[in-house]
């Protein structure tokens, strides 16, 4: 069965066709999957009772489901889905006034070696499916009450998003079509290690869509040790490819910087990373580290976090501290996912257990 909801070589239309059925057909079932937030084709009340019945023996509308559901008392939501051959990922729904955000996932774990993030603790299984990244955002708008609609989307979730760019940017085409959830590609940003290939090809295929860059370190010392990736890529070629985005998109950059307490948090690594940054259009994300179960790293204390503002402004930088939303439901990328994968570690090692000796 076709995934209806995949957008590449889609055969609906053709199929519609084949029936004998108008175009306007194609239309209204597309409206039911995006604004009418349809669950099922039985839902769609508009066509006709054969036509339902013949696409649900014909198409799948839904190839995963939400295992968990965490809600926090800040309004932040968080969903642990499984796909269809068992793997998990997750996505969140952010609200901040009368922003709905949604952070959505492009791969089953990940391979770029960030040290501090639950992400890729496990490594990468596989790519998500442009299908699979369009249900995660349609699981989430189908959270919000009627006559809300999701205003922004953040790739930022599992995995590294250039490294599935091709269905990638085809989910991204669903979400900024007008047919789709019609959201402005000005309030899509993808978030990224930094893939210079990858994003040389976003400007080449005139991409409008923001790009925040994660450099976590001001040099490549440092960036070694934390983003295992950079060895292979190194921060000069990031930035120049940086540079190419901006001046073919004119989207201004963000560059990301996850702090942590005594590593790369220090005054130096402020006017460093001030230096490096000199000169560009941008904005600087500060992100104080949101601690992950059995990692080392911590969270700066206020006055370091402070005092590594205060340099970066000082030197000229526009600078934005994230604010931390849904601690206590695992809302960081990866930390739902892996708090399930222990728990069933766990229960596996005691159901094998050796019984003790009498």
């Amino acid at each position: 069965m076709f995934h209806l909801l995949e957008p590449s070589a889609h055969p609906l239309p053709e199929w519609l066709a084949q029936h004998g059925l108008p175009r306007f057909r194609h239309d209204q079932i597309r409206h039911w999957l995006f604004a009418g937030r349809a669950r099922s084709f039985e839902e769609m009340s508009d066509l006709p009772k054969w036509l339902r019945e013949a696409l649900a023996a014909e198409f799948c509308l839904w190839t995963s489901r939400v295992v968990e559901h965490k809600q926090s008392e800040d309004g932040t939501e968080k969903l642990l889905v499984e796909l269809s051959d068992g793997q998990q990922i997750e996505c969140v729904l952010l609200r901040d006034g009368p922003r709905r955000t949604i952070c959505i996932s492009t791969q089953v774990g990940c391979a770029m070696g960030c040290v501090f993030c639950a992400s890729g603790l496990a490594g990468v299984a596989r790519n998500l499916t442009a299908g699979e990244i369009v249900e995660q955002m349609l699981l989430l708008d189908r959270l919000l009450p009627e006559g809300e609609r999701l205003s922004h989307i953040v790739v930022m979730g599992m995995g590294e998003p250039l490294a599935n760019i091709g269905p990638l940017l085809r989910a991204l085409a669903e979400a900024s079509s007008p047919s789709g959830l019609g959201i402005s590609a000005r309030r899509i940003t993808i978030s990224t290690v930094g893939l210079p290939a990858a994003i040389h090809r976003l400007a080449e295929e005139n991409c409008r869509y923001n790009l925040a860059v994660s450099l976590h370190a001001p040099d490549d010392a440092l960036r070694n040790e934390l983003v295992k990736v950079n060895k292979k890529i190194g921060l000069a070629e990031i930035l120049k490819a940086a540079d190419h985005y901006f001046e073919a998109s004119g989207r201004r950059l963000t560059f990301e910087y996850v702090l942590l307490a005594g590593l790369n948090d220090e005054a130096d690594h402020a006017r460093r990373l001030a230096q490096l940054l000199r000169g560009r259009s941008a904005l600087v994300n500060v992100i104080p580290y949101n601690p992950v179960a059995d990692l080392p790293y911590r969270t700066p204390s206020s006055a370091a976090v402070n005092r590594f503002l205060e340099i970066l402004r000082g030197a000229g930088l526009n600078v934005h501290v994230r604010e931390r939303k849904g601690d206590k439901i695992d809302a960081a990328c990866g930390q739902l996912r892996r708090a399930n994968m222990l728990a069933a570690e766990k229960l596996t090692s005691t159901v094998h257990s050796p019984l003790p000796s009498a």
